[in-house]
């Protein structure tokens, strides 16, 4: 789990490289739940919690700039 400060580090184009990355793992984390092979479901909701932390911060960017 990435904490806020480290996103908060990361500049603009990296919080979009790494937003597209947590979806794509989300995605993948989804379909392995789906067909029985997830063992560990908390990921998901780690995942889930890292997209709203990044949204989060690139909206706060677009409202200050």
């Amino acid at each position: 789990m990435v904490k806020t400060k480290d996103l908060r580090a990361m500049s603009q184009e990296e919080l979009e490289n790494r937003l597209l990355e947590a979806k794509k793992e989300q995605f993948n984390l989804r379909i392995q739940q789906s067909s029985g092979q997830l063992q560990n479901v908390a990921v998901i909701k780690n995942i889930r919690r890292e997209i709203a932390k990044i949204n989060t911060l690139l909206a706060e960017r677009k409202k200050n700039s």
